[in-house]
């Protein structure tokens, strides 16, 4: 388990091996891995972007940008949190990730949380 706090954002992640999905002798190796975002701060927040820098263990890197995160954009009020499980395949067995979430305050504030670097 992986762990940032940005802002009183809490960003955990837990990443674990899919054997199933993945076909070592063709260069296929998947990952799946949860994330768990938690408000403690005092103010609500809404989930707007995201960014991912996936690096294998040849150090190619692979940058990933979009709206949301599976297709939603989460409000968390103080003391809420949301979780979510998505995946990553690699061509090599192992490799990182790492990012950040933009976030907006109600007031209209963008700010980036950190997503904390974590193992494939």
């Amino acid at each position: 388990m992986y762990k940032a706090v940005t802002r009183g954002i809490s960003v955990t992640v837990t990443p674990r091996y899919m054997p199933e999905e993945s076909s070592p002798d063709q260069g296929r190796y998947f990952f799946a891995y949860t994330v768990e975002i938690i408000n403690t701060s005092l103010e609500r927040v809404q989930l707007r972007a995201r960014y991912w820098k996936i690096t294998d263990e040849h150090g190619r890197v692979q940058e990933v940008r979009g709206a949301g995160v599976v297709g939603e954009e989460p409000v968390l009020g103080p003391g809420e949190s949301y979780s979510y499980t998505s995946g990553c395949p690699l061509t090599t067995p192992s490799g990182t990730m790492q990012g950040s979430y933009v976030m907006e305050t109600a007031g209209g504030e963008t700010f980036y949380a950190e997503i904390p670097a974590f193992s494939l």
